[in-house]
């Protein structure tokens, strides 16, 4: 008779168990990371485009900034959506200090930050397909449009950011750990 062979996939090291449950405390969701942030710009560019100026102009209501062509309009229709941006950055960082304790906190960050720079590019364009849907007809780039394209990166730079403080602020209100008592 033969001994059955150990499958090549399952030979890797062995992974934390938690000894109460018997269960795999490894985050086997990671992909959620990456997927979730990258799926909520829908929403974060349709409440861009609720609420910025040139869009249904919620916020202000000024009937001088419902036009998207206003030049007025310009600055205050970016920094609606880089502040959505911002937010969601902080957000997601909060989310990731919860499991900062858990095995793979590297790599969530890293996702997550992947995922908010997807986010951020699936809320600017869902803005200005909603901008083409439901707006006024606009010719070339005047517009509902985003000026300043740097404000992209502040969902994944606050993310990054919030995350490190967080995770250092944790780190220096650890005790030291005392050295062994001789015998």
């Amino acid at each position: 008779m033969t001994k059955p062979t150990s499958n090549l996939l399952d030979s890797g090291p062995t992974r934390d168990t938690d000894p109460d449950t018997g269960t795999d405390t490894q985050d086997r969701k990671w992909w959620l990371w990456l997927a979730v942030p990258a799926a909520s710009g829908i929403g974060l560019g349709l409440a861009w485009w609720l609420l910025a100026p040139g869009g249904l102009n919620v916020i202000s209501g000024n009937p001088a900034l419902a036009d998207p062509t206003a030049s007025a309009g310009r600055l205050p229709r970016d920094l609606v959506l880089a502040g959505l941006l911002l937010l969601s950055g902080c957000f997601t960082a909060v989310l990731l200090d919860s499991k900062v304790r858990k095995p793979g906190h590297g790599l969530r960050t890293f996702l997550a930050v992947l995922g908010g720079a997807a986010g951020a590019l699936v809320a600017w364009q869902v803005g200005l397909l909603a901008a083409q849907w439901w707006g006024p007809a606009a010719n070339g780039s005047e517009g509902f449009t985003l000026r300043a394209a740097t404000a992209l990166l502040l969902w994944p730079g606050a993310t990054a950011l919030v995350t490190f403080l967080l995770t250092l602020f944790s780190l220096m209100g650890k005790q030291p750990e005392a050295p062994p008592l001789a015998p």
